[in-house]
């Protein structure tokens, strides 16, 4: 595998991985929740009155963040070599694992990690695991 270094590009990486630990800290610091995003979308499907306003608004700030990209720097690629259907397929098994999972990469990788959660080390070392052999095997083999 070979890198492409006219699409490297660090520094918007650097940015939105640095905004989404400030956004963590944020919610932890002033609403004392996790940011875990299927945690957030799940109490959304069982909503409780003291709970609903924090998640709507987390979820509409994640959801208008592209419309603020493109209004602030204009529009971006994107590709997939995928199909439309193979994409929503990858979401609703990504979807079922973080229910079997006990979580997403965003709870257990960001904020799990940063607590130093062993249940979070393990579990987001299962994910990468499971992330390489599965893109090795859709890669190379099929």
């Amino acid at each position: 595998m070979t890198v492409n270094w006219d699409a490297f590009t660090p520094y918007p990486a650097l940015l939105g991985g640095a905004l989404i630990g400030v956004s963590a800290v944020m919610l932890i610091l002033f609403n004392g929740r996790v940011a875990g995003i299927s945690g957030i979308l799940g109490g959304l499907l069982k909503p409780q009155t003291d709970e609903t306003l924090w998640r709507i608004t987390f979820v509409l700030g994640m959801v208008a963040a592209p419309w603020l990209y493109i209004a602030l720097l204009g529009p971006f690629e994107f590709e997939s070599p995928r199909s439309t259907g193979a994409l929503i397929l990858a979401g609703l098994l990504v979807g079922y694992g973080t229910r079997l999972g006990s979580g997403c990469t965003s709870g257990h990788g960001v904020c799990g990690l940063s607590r130093l959660s062993p249940r979070s080390v393990v579990a987001t070392a299962v994910f990468m695991v499971a992330g390489f052999v599965v893109a090795s095997v859709l890669m190379h083999a099929i």
